[in-house]
């Protein structure tokens, strides 16, 4: 049997249609996110240097998720273009942090949605840095659903959000992918941009799991998650008790049964050789530190990383 979407029940008692309005409304004095600019985004560009129009990178089948949300085909990736952060060390600057990509209609988010369902078979449709687009993706999730669309909708997001834009998701999205970056206002804002990204992240992470909690049901025959909550950690170079106070935070104040994606992919791309912390590849000895403290701390679900980190003195730097 077929597991719908939790957006089918809003959309059928009228309620999604209203969460979009008010959307749309709150775009006049723009509070989506935790910077809160207060600007009319009708009429001109928020600190997200996004406005009354959707900008996307790219529409793709995506390999690079965690295998739950692959599937055969990959995840139905949209990549929207800025963002509410200014990471230094951004992987996706060229549209996140440079803006590049194309301007489309609500109309056409709509089409890709479907196109991601019918013609190219992804998993899930997983939306990338995607709050300053909230209201419009809402109004393109109408008109998709009025043609058939049914895919669960992940939001993967850097954690920074507003919880009263969050709340507004609750039966929208059925699966967050969530990053905890740092564990330090300070650290955020150097790194990041933002001073309040721990504050913010703290009641983002723990209103997700409100509306989630433990429930993580995937489809028994195409391995596909359904519904759940997947919290990721990137370990940084250098800042590894960011990781392991994330794992702390993670146990005590949400729960150690959630499940944890630690990931040893960074790359000092970006701006990240004018830090000098940041400006060098993660040391094998790094990751395994935060590894040992995740079994530690008695975390059991999830997923680690195996790529070919060097010892760490063999790690190409790129500081002066």
């Amino acid at each position: 049997m077929d597991i719908l979407p939790s957006y089918m029940k809003l959309y059928e008692s009228g309620e999604l249609h209203k969460r979009r309005d008010y959307l749309m409304k709150r775009l006049e004095k723009c509070d989506l996110c935790p910077r809160q600019c207060k600007v009319n985004r009708l009429t001109n560009i928020g600190t997200c240097r996004v406005g009354n129009e959707i900008k996307i990178s790219e529409y793709v089948l995506y390999p690079g998720e965690e295998p739950v949300l692959q599937g055969e085909n990959g995840a139905g990736g949209i990549f929207f273009s800025n963002c509410t952060m200014r990471c230094v060390y951004c992987q996706n600057f060229n549209f996140s942090q440079l803006g590049f990509g194309k301007n489309i209609s609500t109309i056409d988010l709509g089409e890709i949605f479907l196109k991601l369902q019918n013609e190219m078979k992804a998993a899930n449709l997983d939306l990338v840095t995607a709050t300053p687009y909230l209201p419009f993706i809402f109004d393109a999730l109408i008109y998709a659903i009025e043609r058939g669309f049914r895919l669960p909708i992940v939001w993967n997001t850097s954690s920074y959000e507003n919880i009263k834009t969050l709340k507004l998701m609750e039966d929208v999205v059925d699966i967050y992918l969530a990053d905890i970056r740092y564990t330090s206002n300070i650290v955020s804002k150097r790194y990041s941009g933002v001073n309040d990204y721990w504050s913010n992240m703290q009641l983002a992470v723990k209103e997700m799991y409100r509306q989630i909690g433990e429930t993580f049901i995937v489809d028994e025959k195409s391995n596909i998650l359904k519904r759940g909550i997947i919290i990721r950690i990137l370990v940084l170079p250098n800042l590894i008790n960011q990781a392991k106070e994330a794992l702390k935070f993670l146990k005590y104040d949400v729960s150690e049964k959630v499940h944890v994606s630690l990931m040893d992919q960074y790359v000092p791309v970006y701006k990240a050789k004018n830090y000098e912390k940041l400006s060098r590849y993660l040391y094998k000895s790094e990751y395994q530190e935060v590894v040992d403290y995740l079994y530690e701390l008695g975390f059991e679900n999830g997923w680690i990383q195996a790529h070919n980190l060097k010892e760490d003195d063999e790690v190409f730097s790129t500081s002066q």
